[in-house]
């Protein structure tokens, strides 16, 4: 889950007019309700109260790089909890086998006895390739069971510079979208005009904040219809 570098760059750039030297108090991830799990990151008792976990369950790199890989060898269990199993993408060349691999992990989950709430897909796309992803998305949709819903993460760059009919064919086939306000364990500066362009973005869609991260909410994300609340990226303590 990595925006990408020269993103960073004008986020920074944007924010550091705006920043004032006052710390904005940190996210603290016992206040919120739906978390990212990563693996290698050990699950916390805040867990226990959530309502939505994203579960990164496998990722698909480069051919030259081993294709698909399951992260996680046994399925999580929990009968009350939405789980959502969430794939990471390096690339969207995708074989049919990795289509196939990526159905038979969610309905192993699903097996189990897992409230499985969907599919979610951690690509970087590029804002000005978002029909590509889209078209790409549409044929991962249709491939879904209709009882799964399906979830993108998303960089704060395309509701200011996406174009808006490629937008639209994203609305089209995905049920929500999160976009991280964060690089690593940290917030990215600017973050409030960024988010402004959100007014017009055509999709229900949710906020990915960073746990520790500095964080103070914006009055136009209360008044947005669009918006469906937060998701916290949850890290291991300094000392883990």
């Amino acid at each position: 889950m990595f925006a990408r570098f020269v993103l960073i760059l004008c986020l920074v750039a944007a924010g550091c007019g705006d920043q004032s030297e006052q710390k904005l108090p940190p996210v603290d991830a016992n206040q919120y309700e739906a978390f990212w799990l990563w693996a290698g990151v050990k699950p916390q008792p805040v867990l226990d109260e959530a309502k939505a976990i994203y579960i990164l369950g496998a990722e698909i790199r480069a051919p030259d790089r081993g294709g698909l890989q399951v992260l996680r060898p046994f399925p999580p269990d929990s009968e009350k909890v939405d789980i959502w199993l969430v794939v990471r993408l390096e690339t969207l060349e995708l074989s049919e086998s990795d289509f196939a691999a990526i159905l038979d992990l969610a309905t192993r989950w699903s097996l189990v006895g897992n409230k499985l709430a969907g599919v979610q897909i951690d690509f970087d796309a590029n804002t000005r390739g978002l029909d590509i992803y889209a078209t790409f998305l549409g044929d991962l949709r249709q491939r879904l069971p209709k009882k799964y819903r399906l979830s993108i993460t998303g960089l704060m760059d395309w509701s200011a510079n996406g174009n808006s009919q490629h937008l639209q064919e994203l609305a089209g086939v995905v049920d929500e979208a999160v976009f991280q306000t964060y690089q690593d364990r940290d917030t990215i500066p600017g973050y409030e005009k960024w988010l402004r362009n959100l007014d017009d973005l055509p999709m229900p869609f949710r906020i990915g904040l960073v746990q520790g991260g500095e964080w103070l909410e914006p009055d136009i994300l209360s008044k947005n219809p669009n918006f469906k609340g937060y998701v916290i990226f949850l890290l291991n303590s300094e000392n883990q």
